[in-house]
């Protein structure tokens, strides 16, 4: 198995093991708040004014006062130790781009108003040969070949120079500012965030792991 294909079979792991402790936290959580001796479960359906809906609304208040407060705290670690990394001008961010969306219907989801679309189209275009796409990155293309991954768009920018610069580098957009903006996310070798990536990926996991199931207590409570 390639390096990419065991990262990405650890980082399920990994993810799983993580959504299941932090499921289960949030849930102990809940749990504690449960009036004595009450018979009910969470997501039942309680009149206004019951003992089951002020439950719920406990709820919702822990879910207000205490997770949302530490997704932003998640999200401020991550972005903190990205401020400790650079861009070492590999340029195989500017070379490479993937997207799940043909180029067409990225024109279309930026003429519906798509700020990223809209970005994303005026900085890229797509290759015609696949061939070029191994010159950049063959790993990552031979990791979605052995996971049949499929449906997937790969896309350059036109002005990058041949030193790996940005001609128009002060007036980039901010799709390229924020590259890259999530530590879960492969980075190629020699790309400058590699040491964030390896610093911020489990506090991503968690992150994500977090907001899945908050939103899914807030959506079924709301």
């Amino acid at each position: 198995m390639d390096n990419l294909s065991f990262h990405l079979e650890t980082l399920r792991n990994e993810y799983r093991s993580v959504f299941l402790q932090v499921a289960q936290e949030v849930a102990k959580s809940v749990s504690e708040l449960k009036p004595e001796n009450f018979e009910g479960e969470i997501f039942d359906n309680y009149p206004i004014g019951s003992v089951g809906k002020k439950w719920q609304d406990d709820v919702i208040l822990l879910l207000k006062d205490k997770y949302y407060p530490e997704l932003f705290d998640l999200k401020a670690q991550i972005n903190s130790l990205r401020n400790h990394s650079s861009c070492s001008n590999c340029g195989k961010c500017c070379r490479l781009a993937c997207s799940e969306f043909s180029y067409d219907e990225l024109k279309k989801k930026a003429q519906q108003g798509d700020n990223y679309a809209k970005q994303f189209v005026e900085t890229f275009i797509p290759y015609e040969d696949e061939k070029e796409v191994l010159k950049i990155y063959p790993e990552y293309l031979k990791m979605l070949e052995n996971k049949n991954e499929t449906g997937y768009y790969f896309y350059h920018c036109p002005k990058v120079t041949e030193e790996n610069l940005c001609p128009d580098y002060e007036n980039r957009p901010q799709i390229c500012r924020d590259f890259p903006d999530n530590p879960v996310a492969f980075l190629p070798k020699g790309c400058g965030y590699s040491d964030w990536k390896f610093e911020a990926e489990k506090i991503s996991l968690k992150l994500n792991a977090l907001f899945e199931i908050v939103t899914f207590y807030a959506e079924r409570l709301k």
